[in-house]
């Protein structure tokens, strides 16, 4: 057996019953292109090329790993395989309609999400399992505490967690539970996605800060000019992960304006 790479973050997943029950979210193969990311060992893998899909794009970053999946399916006109970082895949390049499904490394999950949520009407549906911390970080329809994850997810996306992952069923077991979740597009917001990236990222950076001492002056003096109804010294001395998605959306008009 290939032994896993701490570097990438790998847990290889053995369990064939996790992997029937993951592809069982995707809600059609035929006439579809299914991207997985990280096949790693090929577990997942196995069970969507007997799906047939219209194509199988397989996104591996490891070189090994890569050739040993090459090896096994480099006849199959089919499928699609990658040596190349999922970060900087150019998903433009696959026709829609498309999917992801994939099993991903814990050190990249949120960068990969918020990377995927960005173009997140590009995709049917997004089908992937994480920590559960993160999931549950991600779930905004379960908390009173907002973050710049489920801020963005919340804007651009459906979130379902589907089900738990026990540790057991990788090799090498992981220190922590995992989650399956999936994604799918809302109703596009006419929004710049990439402005709202950078927005939360400074929003929530110092999230129990007063905004008075995290938001731009600017967004301050855009604010009390088209939104007189507003009571600004009790907006202002809220905390970002106090607020409703409405009034972060509303800060977000204005950090657009600047």
């Amino acid at each position: 057996m290939i032994r896993p790479k701490k570097s990438l973050g790998q847990n290889f997943l053995i369990d064939k019953n996790i992997s029937n029950k993951i592809i069982k979210l995707i809600s059609k193969f035929e006439n579809k292109n299914i991207i997985e990311v990280g096949p790693g060992t090929g577990t997942l893998t196995e069970i969507i090329a007997k799906k047939r899909p219209k194509k199988l794009i397989l996104i591996e970053k490891d070189k090994l790993l890569y050739e040993k999946i090459f090896t096994k399916y480099s006849n199959n006109k089919s499928i699609e395989i990658y040596n190349e970082d999922a970060l900087k895949f150019d998903y433009n390049c696959i026709n829609k309609p498309k999917s992801i499904i994939a099993n991903l490394p814990y050190n990249i999950s949120i960068k990969l999400i918020i990377h995927w949520l960005k173009n997140i009407n590009d995709f049917k549906e997004i089908v992937v399992m994480i920590q559960k911390e993160v999931a549950k970080k991600m779930n905004y329809n379960n908390t009173n505490k907002m973050n710049r994850l489920n801020v963005f997810t919340a804007i651009t996306s459906n979130f379902k967690i589907e089900f738990d992952v026990s540790r057991n069923v990788f090799y090498p077991k992981p220190k922590v539970t995992s989650s399956v979740i999936k994604i799918t597009p809302k109703n596009k917001m006419n929004l710049n996605l990439s402005k709202l990236e950078d927005f939360t990222r400074i929003l929530f950076q110092h999230k129990r800060k007063k905004l008075l001492n995290v938001i731009p002056k600017e967004m301050i003096n855009l604010l009390k000019l088209k939104n007189n109804s507003y009571d600004f010294n009790n907006f202002l001395n809220s905390r970002a992960e106090d607020l409703t998605l409405d009034k972060i959306i509303i800060l977000f008009k204005s950090f657009s304006q600047i």
